[in-house]
């Protein structure tokens, strides 16, 4: 019998400094690369000086896609994904250069958040080191270095925290250095003062937890630390670095010539050019451990996504995409002061409400999501100011990076906190209006909901211990709830509460209630 032909996958990467393709298969439980290709185009420098990709940038990309083509039916490879971050994601015309390559080169362009990025890199790393280091045990901090970005996630015990994405690229500290008239040495020093900047940043939005770990994913400098290092790589993949030691790598890369480095390391001097921006932001970075090391891993973005194709990874359901951002909006809350006690309530009690109302409202089951961290973060607002807190949860919301959804899934959320209370939308709400009409009618049957979930919980004294919903053949609701205590207040807020809800469904809701014995 024959044996079957191993799985085989492509990754197009659309870099802020070149375009990669990875070709691959699955070779006893791993990837082994069967192809890998690399044009350099440095469309950091439209991004990142001209706010969007030129014309002449664009048809260089296509150029080089097209070469690929060639190359993936030679290898007779169908399952492809095209992706690309910092300096497509940032461009002003982003939408225009996906839909340009996908009109010339049929590759539909997937622009990674943040949140996508730490996702391969995490779910790569727990594969690749289960057996060498318990990532979803420790509290670490994971980041993945590229050109135009630092993308940084901070988990604890595998659930996310936070993700944040940071201008520090390798390319745009080179690009900061070409703007700086002092000498080698002062515009080293100005460079470190503005990464350090950006680093108080990241250190104010970071949770109150110790980072035991610091992971730096680096596929483009890791190779060449040992030899600048005069040391021999270490097992596992692994490149330690200590305070210490990076004092010593930056002042081997500092006051120098760039053909000087490249030349005594036997580096390429494109990555020589940008080697002692990469110095800057380890010296800073190891600041940020408990035990000032950072370990370094010799990992591409493209290899962690190829391997995420041809292998399936089997993370456990835990870390799944909603318990993961259900970590997240509970980290915020707890950095906005929110009653804790209150949105978990009125989010169990959103869930109990959509599971029952989502045929009546024509919803679907992944429309939950949005209600659920609607759920939870309606009351950030209340950091800034009480009255009108709901306007402040939209802008707040609006603004945040949530794991792995796009800018459009957030306004929805923003939108579905905002109304939460009387108020309708109307003309003058911006970013409601911004809202596809498909997109604006979701907001207003998740926010019927979520007026009715915290409406029974009006006191923030959870007195719902148990819910019933019921409808008649008329298709009229009796919501029976048990309670402890008075619920007067939440009885007239429930009542003013419904009637979003019984506009869009055309359904009568009564509110029965009983005491618990």
């Amino acid at each position: 019998m024959k044996e079957k032909d191993p799985l085989r996958a492509a990754v197009l990467d659309i870099g802020t400094h070149s375009i990669k393709l990875l070709i691959a298969e699955e070779h006893e439980g791993d990837i082994k690369i069967l192809e890998s290709l690399k044009n350099l185009l440095p469309l950091g420098n439209d991004t990142f000086f001209k706010d969007r990709i030129s014309q002449e940038t664009i048809n260089r990309t296509v150029a080089i896609l097209e070469k690929y083509s060639e190359k993936l039916k030679e290898y007779s490879i169908t399952s492809v994904k095209a992706i690309a971050t910092t300096a497509v994601r940032e461009a002003e015309n982003r939408a225009m250069f996906v839909d340009t390559i996908y009109r010339r080169t049929g590759f539909n362009i997937e622009v990674l958040t943040v949140g996508d990025v730490i996702y391969y890199i995490d779910a790569y790393l727990h594969k690749k080191l289960k057996d060498k280091y318990p990532l979803h045990e420790k509290n670490v901090l994971i980041a993945e270095l590229g050109a135009g970005s630092l993308d940084i996630s901070v988990m604890a015990q595998g659930y996310t925290l936070m993700n944040i994405g940071l201008p520090l690229g390798t390319m745009r500290i080179r690009q900061l250095l070409s703007k700086l008239d002092g000498s080698l040495l002062e515009n080293y020093e100005a460079a470190t003062e503005n990464t350090d900047n950006e680093f108080d940043y990241l250190k104010r939005e970071m949770p109150p937890i110790n980072i035991d770990d610091i992971i730096l994913i680096d596929e483009t400098y890791a190779a060449f630390l040992p030899q600048i290092m005069s040391t021999n790589k270490p097992p596992e993949a692994f490149f330690k670095l200590g305070e210490a030691d990076i004092s010593v790598l930056l002042g081997k890369l500092t006051d120098r010539k760039i053909e000087d480095i490249a030349s005594e390391y036997k580096i390429p001097l494109e990555t020589a050019d940008t080697f002692p921006g990469y110095a800057i932001i380890l010296t800073t970075f190891v600041r940020l451990s408990q035990n000032k090391n950072i370990y370094i891993l010799e990992v591409s973005l493209a290899e962690a996504v190829l391997a995420d194709l041809i292998l399936d990874f089997d993370i456990s359901p835990k870390y799944n995409k909603t318990n993961q951002l259900i970590s997240i909006a509970t980290s915020i809350c707890r950095k906005f002061n929110t009653d804790m006690q209150h949105v978990q309530k009125v989010a169990e009690l959103s869930d109990i409400l959509f599971d029952n109302f989502k045929e009546t409202l024509g919803l679907k089951k992944s429309d939950s999501l949005y209600l659920l961290l609607a759920a939870y973060l309606h009351d950030v607002g209340m950091f800034l100011y009480n009255r009108a807190h709901h306007k402040h949860s939209e802008y707040l919301i609006s603004n945040l990076n949530l794991f792995r959804l796009t800018e459009e899934e957030i306004k929805v959320i923003a939108c579905i906190g905002r109304y939460h209370r009387k108020g309708a939308p109307a003309r003058s709400h911006l970013l409601y209006n911004a809202l596809p009409k498909d997109k604006q009618v979701l907001v207003q049957k998740l926010s019927s909901i979520l007026r009715i979930a915290n409406a029974l919980d009006r006191s923030h004294k959870q007195k719902v211990k148990k819910m019933d919903i019921k409808f008649n053949r008329s298709q009229d609701i009796t919501l029976t709830v048990v309670v402890e205590a008075n619920f007067i207040l939440e009885k007239v807020d429930f009542t003013e509460k419904k009637e979003m809800f019984e506009e869009i469904s055309g359904n009568k809701i009564n509110l029965k209630i009983q005491h618990a014995e």
